[in-house]
């Protein structure tokens, strides 16, 4: 990518962010999804899933030319809180069972 100015730098950033919101948007209704599946908190943690999650996106980036430690702190980020979202939601269920 070519940009002349700072300004088409970051209206490039912000058609992305807004790209990145809407993915994101999807990937929390998933996450709503998932927690009707979860029996507990220690199901919605699942750390050996976010180990496969981050061992997938630290390939997916290597091959991109990313660094993978960017896409491993984003994701750990991101993950972290989706799975406060998560038992949220399975509390909500929870609660909605009794």
């Amino acid at each position: 990518m070519h940009f002349s100015a700072i300004e088409d730098v970051r209206k490039h950033i912000d058609q992305i962010d807004i790209e990145l919101v809407k993915i994101i948007t999807q990937r929390a209704e998933c996450v709503k999804a998932a927690a009707r599946f979860k029996t507990d908190h220690s199901a919605v943690r699942a750390p050996d899933r976010v180990q496969q999650v981050i061992d997938k996106v630290r390939a997916t980036a290597s091959t991109t030319g990313l660094p993978e430690v960017i896409i491993e702190k984003t994701y750990r980020a991101m993950i972290d809180a989706f799975i406060d979202y998560e038992i949220e939601q399975h509390d909500g269920l929870q609660q909605d069972k009794n």
